[in-house]
């Protein structure tokens, strides 16, 4: 084998530069005793997750801040009549607030925006307010027509079990009673509603009717249902009295007697009903007022006698609320513009406390349609007849909303009861009449965001600290700017 030729070690060695000095850093931090810090840009896997992170956080932060300026906004506005003076023999005066589980979700989502966006403005404001809730679809149409239905008994209209009603109304007239002895007032000017969401308002306007154009009294086939309903119960009882009745043949003593026929005890088996522990039954959902007159039954529903001109005005608010894992980038974006939601319903709910322009909704807006040929139905749409048809304005609000409900608030069941969601709404000309809605002036609405920049709210970090530790400064004109005499000071 062939010996490598040698290198020389010293030539190699030369020709290496040497190493470049280093650096001894900045003296100052030397001398404090310090290490010396290198300062370098972060890897490109750092630089991506601080981009998307740190934007991410200055949205959620952006919108956060502008989120409480326009809550501060309408409250500012409204604030004053919290400082007004009351009587002390005057009701102060009480809103009805109307929300629902939107579709496919529970209560709790309704109650967090009440509390969120609109309670901010109601306490600025000192309103008092009652709540009709629903938990499932139905409910708040069911408590606001029973709830007009109590007015007009006691308003003068009799029904005709009046011996039922008037001990269960006793209670609830009570308090009126001694607010009447005492000589405590009812508030007398305008109280409204508040309903959050398209399918309250579509649950409001169907019981709306309901209570002013049905009956006092249950229909003979709703009473017999809601019987059945709260009879259910006792079915297994009277089955199980039946089945004591019954004649016992040797067969069902043998099964029934604990001794056997040697004498001796059988041990009851595991799977009889003695071994196993008893199930705590939950408590049943109350039963729901099923309507007392139907959609196609208006027109020849006699209205109520006691029936005001106008009908308490309404505030319609939104609430957006969308479900699913492929609606992520929506619910993405809605979450950093909620600014925007907390304007418009800060804006809603001040036109409602301020009660200074009040204005019927437009009776009906004319549109081409089509319908199909009296005795041809069965034609093709493209080949009815053109007609114009008309619509309401109540039935265009929030109609958006609507494509973002659940899958659940559309399904079809057999047996079903009414779907006030589902089903379009239906408008009686006697009451979209009476119907009034809130609206805000164009002057107190430019007067609120033109003092939106003297807020303190809106001011700075630095201008806020400034502030808390007096180092304001202090920029009232002295005295002697104008030319009169005295100290500087002064």
């Amino acid at each position: 084998m062939a010996d490598k030729p040698s290198i020389p070690v010293e030539g190699v060695i030369k020709d290496v530069p040497p190493p470049p000095p280093r650096s001894a850093g900045n003296p100052v931090f030397r001398m404090m005793g310090m290490p010396n810090f290198r300062f370098k840009l972060p890897s490109r896997n750092w630089l991506i997750f601080l981009s998307v992170t740190g934007s991410f956080t200055t949205a959620v932060l952006y919108d956060r801040y502008h989120k409480k300026r326009a809550q501060q906004r309408w409250c500012n506005i409204v604030s004053h009549i919290a400082r007004e003076p009351l009587p002390t023999t005057q009701m102060p005066r009480k809103i009805t607030i109307f929300l629902s589980a939107p579709p496919g979700d529970t209560i709790r989502a309704a109650r967090e925006h009440f509390h969120e966006y609109v309670k901010p403005v109601l306490a600025a404001a000192a309103i008092d307010w009652d709540v009709i809730e629903g938990r499932r679809e139905g409910d708040v149409r069911a408590g606001l027509a029973e709830k007009i239905r109590k007015r007009r008994r006691k308003d003068g209209e009799t029904p005709a079990n009046s011996d039922e009603t008037k001990s269960s109304e006793e209670g609830e007239n009570l308090v009126q009673t001694l607010r009447g002895t005492s000589g405590v007032k009812d508030w007398e000017g305008v109280q409204g509603d508040l309903v959050l969401g398209r399918h309250t308002w579509k649950e409001y306007i169907r019981g709306l009717h309901e209570g002013w154009l049905g009956p006092l009294d249950p229909p003979p086939d709703t009473a017999e249902s809601s019987n059945s309903k709260n009879d259910a119960s006792s079915i297994p009882s009277e089955q199980s009295s039946a089945a004591d009745d019954t004649p016992q043949t040797s067969d069902t003593l043998a099964k029934s007697d604990p001794l056997s026929a040697s004498g001796d005890p059988a041990k009851p088996p595991s799977d009889s009903p003695q071994a196993a522990p008893k199930k705590e039954e939950k408590p049943k959902a109350p039963v729901q007022i099923p309507p007392y007159v139907s959609t196609s039954a208006y027109p020849s529903a006699p209205i109520a006698p006691t029936i005001p001109d106008i009908l308490p005005p309404a505030a319609i608010l939104p609430l957006p609320h969308l479900l699913g894992f492929l609606n992520t980038p929506i619910r993405i974006y809605r979450f950093l513009n909620r600014r925007h939601l907390a304007d418009e319903t800060g804006r809603q709910v001040a036109a409602l406390v301020l009660a200074s322009h009040i204005r019927p909704w437009d009776p009906k807006s004319e549109f081409m349609g089509s319908a199909p040929i009296p005795g041809q139905e069965n034609v093709p749409q493209a080949y009815n007849i053109p007609t114009t048809l008309e619509r309401w304005e109540l039935e265009d609000v929030l109609e958006g909303e609507e494509r973002d409900w659940h899958k659940v608030a559309w399904k079809r069941y057999q047996g079903e009861p009414e779907r006030v969601w589902r089903n379009s709404m239906v408008i009686d000309p006697r009451i979209g009449e009476r119907m009034r809605r809130f609206d805000l002036l164009s002057d107190q609405e430019d007067q609120a965001r033109k003092d939106d920049g003297e807020d303190p709210a809106a001011k700075g970090l630095w201008a806020n600290i400034k502030e808390t530790l007096g180092w304001e400064e202090d920029r009232s004109v002295k005295g002697w700017e104008h030319g009169n005499f005295g100290e500087e000071s002064e």
